[in-house]
């Protein structure tokens, strides 16, 4: 059983229902409440703005039925359906509902099909991990109109200097030179390996030499950590000390 949480929304417009289910979905760890709606009008206007996991959607309700709106959600939002009417689980099969609670049910019901969901959302997850867990070695930055390759090993630190940023590479005495912000570049770094640690510098962290005061050292180059980004910093040198 996966400990991750799911977020979610239950969608009713008869009130003893929205609470049945609400009640069923704090007796379940792995299931985090957002918000109770009467319509799907009304649950359509939050995720807009507040994305969830799931939702638990009647299917007959003025305005706009639970079929329709299940069709106008993300794909990242997955849906379990409840309804009185046992006519709709084709529909619900064609929209690919994860399951299809027929009222009344009780909460073994209720459990089986957010165990369901669970499992989904666990399988999905681990499908993406390794994606995620990979990290980009080398990234293409343009200089004097040609797309230059450079290995983020060989990076040493990344300077700015208005809108220019210079690349300091290893065994290069001079820096790539890039039209670019360095915001924009810090986007693109892996965050284990970059630190942003000055409003005009980006240090690769496994080539900081010596660490003095404020001050890092890095191929006989001194840069200054400050305030803003003194916080994080320390954090990264203490989880990387030894403690002798």
């Amino acid at each position: 059983m996966s400990n991750q949480k799911i977020t979610c929304v239950i969608v009713d417009d008869e009130p003893m229902a929205l609470n049945l289910v609400e009640s069923y979905v704090e007796k379940t760890p792995f299931l985090v409440l957002k918000k109770k709606c009467s319509s799907a009008i009304e649950a359509m206007e939050f995720i807009k703005t507040e994305p969830v996991d799931l939702l638990f959607l009647d299917i007959q309700m003025p305005d706009l039925t639970g079929i329709e709106f299940s069709k106008m959600l993300p794909k990242e939002t997955r849906v379990i359906f409840t309804t009185a009417f046992d006519q709709y689980a084709l529909e619900g099969f064609k929209v690919e509902a994860l399951d299809y609670l027929l009222k009344p049910f009780d909460y073994a019901e209720f459990l089986a099909a957010a165990n369901k969901a669970s499992t989904w959302f666990a399988l999905v997850k681990g499908k993406q991990q390794p994606m995620l867990s990979e990290e980009k070695e080398f990234l293409f930055v343009k200089s004097e109109y040609k797309q230059l390759r450079i290995k983020l090993a060989d990076v040493l630190y990344i300077e700015c200097l208005k809108d220019y940023i210079k690349i300091w590479l290893k065994d290069n005495p001079k820096p790539v030179l890039t039209l670019m912000s360095l915001k924009s570049l810090e986007e693109e770094l892996p965050e284990t390996k970059f630190m942003r640690v000055h409003r005009s510098f980006i240090v690769s962290l496994k080539n900081i030499e010596v660490i003095e005061r404020s001050q890092i050292i890095i191929n006989k180059q001194r840069i200054t950590v400050s305030e803003q980004y003194k916080p994080k910093f320390l954090e990264y040198v203490n989880n990387n000390s030894l403690n002798l």
